[in-house]
């Protein structure tokens, strides 16, 4: 009974369960383990806790008067089209005498779908992009919370001492993560950037900085035998890596 505990807890599906995500099978599956086991039950409990404290950790917050802006741009338009309607109207009946001001409106009708395009457009990135949030916070929520995720302590080299990171590697859902959590001071022309060599291919990973991003987990491509690493650039990143200069590396 305990190793049949042991297979439940060592899969996925109490996190799945958490974000919704299971099939209607799984569901009854996990709440029927909940409510019989107590060792499922605790561990429920426990990533309930975990999910509620990483959600008010990584919460993105809506950008200010997003919501004011586009209900005034909805209200805009509606008024704009409701006055274009009744001179069109007005219009139908002396169409040789108003063709002119038909013509005028009927510009003003296509610029008010060309702005109401690009709202929508907007609207539909940021969706897009809170999508892909979700998402991620997810993936760092299943890395963190799963038994079988290994934990890689990073230590910088002898021009670097003071760095340290952890990498967070999960061969079962191949995803990986590392949380950079001291960098050492460097002078103002340079910076730390990150990479990752997959397949023969180096990817630029970005820049790593102190102030934003010691709390925060970086995603890594996930490759059999990939490496990552840490390396010192000139100000603002450079395209390719400066090898001379590497500070770290995390092995997979």
């Amino acid at each position: 009974m305990k190793e049949k505990i042991k297979i439940f807890l060592d899969s996925d599906l109490l996190e799945k369960y958490l974000l919704d995500t299971t099939t209607d099978e799984e569901t009854l599956r996990v709440e029927r383990y909940i409510a019989m086991y107590p060792e499922v039950r605790e561990v429920y409990n426990e990533l309930q806790d975990n999910l509620e404290s990483f959600a008010k950790m990584y919460a993105v917050k809506t950008p200010e008067g997003l919501k004011n802006k586009i209900t005034t741009r909805i209200k805009t338009e509606r008024a704009g089209r409701k006055k274009f309607t009744k001179y069109l109207v007005a219009a139908s009946f002396a169409a040789l005498l108003f063709a002119g001001v038909a013509s005028f409106f009927w510009n003003q009708n296509q610029s008010l779908q060309q702005e109401n395009t690009i709202v929508n457009n907007k609207i539909k990135t940021l969706e897009a992009d809170m999508r892909q949030q979700l998402e991620d916070v997810r993936n760092q929520f299943i890395v963190l919370n799963n038994p079988q995720t290994r934990r890689l302590s990073v230590r910088g080299n002898k021009k670097a001492k003071e760095l340290k990171a952890v990498a967070y590697i999960n061969p079962v859902k191949k995803l990986s993560y590392i949380n950079v959590s001291k960098l050492p001071n460097l002078p103002e022309n340079q910076c730390f950037q990150m990479w990752a060599e997959v397949n023969g291919e180096m990817i630029n990973l970005g820049i790593i900085e102190e102030a934003s991003d010691k709390e925060k987990l970086l995603a890594l491509p996930y490759s059999n035998n990939a490496v990552s690493y840490i390396t010192i650039e000139p100000k603002g990143g450079n395209l390719s890596p400066t090898l001379d200069n590497k500070v770290a590396n995390i092995k997979y």
